[in-house]
């Protein structure tokens, strides 16, 4: 987490594009949390985060800086849609899930770290249950049964793919939703009856990873995990909460289907304010987990929010829409750049995918186009493009064809989209 403002925005730039401004934001914000950690319980006790709310056209990369930014720092990190809560008295989702499915996500991160600190130890007894599921297997084709060899061909990675029968701990019942909130049938009875095994037949590489499970459950304590997650949660969680522009509204109708708006924005207040949630694993304090808000803010805009909400996101960052330079940078220069994607993905069929700098030009060109004359979709209007342009290559791509060098050019791209540049033409000429 010891990362300075300017080298978070460095590995910012590795995959998003653009967006200086935002990106400062979230990294300050970032920083100070590392900032508050440093001081005394006493004044940490004064000092809450910043909230954020970010304004901007869809597909310009509002999710994706917070999702990033909490990947980096491995903080418990959540998306959550506006539109799902409803006012307290309507049917729907209750705004304190939020911190639910939070606490939900850092209890599954701190296991997970707990398993890997204590997998060598419980590696061997789980190697020895799969040995022993592959010999009964061997034994019913040959006598003669080497469990030495066994489990070197197990250790060397030879048996992935075997199908063995192991005796696995039985998973709980599934979910049901019960009026927006979500109970687990198998967890209401846990302790009161002994867990109970059944003999499973599975992949070698899906019984090492139940036994693993199930064996790491036997060693970790649960209660230091729910702990531990809470802490986690507390301090270092973040929540985005997308589409907030949509609960924007001051519906005067009672029998208008936006007659809860201002009510889910009285409701989403004192979570950001700061208020003790209750949860299965605990009570969660949400002072210091820091919110960012996003919305397009095409009709409502920021100020129509509830002036007391308005007060927890003091700072306002305002995403430009992108332009064809940085259409062309998005297809180029990140690392999960959609033409290495693509490029990717067909290589399993043995097409190497090669583009030119001119076609990046044409479709960068074309994507800024198509953004002007119909719907602002942002940088998701390059996978539109792109699954038309690659369409007939993937559809022809078998694997059965020795490697294939595909070099897309910008003519290429132009004889594909003949029909589209036309349309463009036209459209220059309505009024």
């Amino acid at each position: 987490m010891n990362f300075t403002p300017k080298e978070i925005v460095s590995l910012l730039d590795k995959y998003i594009i653009g967006q200086a401004k935002a990106k400062k934001a979230v990294a300050v914000a970032l920083r100070n949390r590392y900032r508050r950690s440093k001081l005394s319980a006493e004044v940490r006790e004064e000092i809450t985060p910043k909230n954020i709310v970010m304004r901007g056209p869809t597909g310009v990369g509002k999710t994706e800086i917070a999702r990033r930014l909490a990947k980096l720092v491995g903080a418990p990190f959540i998306k959550v849609e506006a539109t799902k809560y409803t006012e307290v008295g309507y049917v729907g989702r209750d705004v304190e899930s939020m911190v639910r499915d939070l606490v939900e996500v850092a209890v599954r991160m701190v296991k997970d770290q707990k398993k890997k600190e204590v997998e060598a130890k419980i590696l061997p007894i789980v190697e020895n249950k799969i040995v022993d599921a592959l010999y009964q297997n061997r034994r019913v084709v040959s006598v003669d049964v080497n469990r030495e060899k066994l489990l070197e061909d197990l250790k060397a990675g030879k048996c992935e793919d075997e199908t063995v029968e192991v005796l696995v701990l039985e998973t709980p019942k599934p979910v049901m939703a019960l009026g927006g909130s979500e109970i687990n049938l198998g967890s209401m009875f846990e302790g009161l009856t002994p867990p109970k095994h059944k003999k499973k037949k599975m992949t070698v590489k899906h019984a090492r990873e139940a036994l693993l499970q199930e064996e790491s459950d036997k060693i970790i304590d649960m209660d230091n995990v729910n702990e531990e997650a809470i802490t986690l949660a507390e301090e270092q969680g973040i929540i985005f909460i997308d589409e907030i522009d949509k609960i924007i509204g001051k519906s005067q109708a009672t029998n208008s289907a936006d007659v809860s708006r201002e009510g889910v924005q009285r409701d989403i207040l004192p979570i950001v304010e700061g208020s003790t949630v209750p949860t299965k694993y605990g009570n969660v304090k949400t002072d210091f987990i820091l919110f960012i808000a996003a919305g397009a803010f095409q009709i409502a805009q920021m100020e129509d929010m509830i002036p007391e909400l308005q007060g927890r996101f003091p700072i306002r960052v305002e995403l430009e829409s992108l332009t064809k330079e940085d259409f062309k940078k998005i297809l180029k220069t990140p690392k999960n750049a959609v033409t290495v994607q693509y490029a990717n993905l067909l290589k399993v069929d043995n097409i190497n995918l090669v583009f030119t700098d001119d076609a990046l030009d044409v479709i960068a060109e074309m994507a800024a186009a198509e953004n002007e004359t119909s719907e602002d979709l942002g940088a998701r209007r390059l996978h539109t493009i792109m699954e038309a342009l690659l369409e007939d290559v993937s559809f022809n791509a078998t694997g059965e064809h020795p490697m294939l060098d595909v070099l897309i050019d910008a003519n290429y791209v132009r004889t594909v989209f003949k029909d589209r540049e036309v349309k463009y033409n036209l459209k220059k000429y309505v009024l």
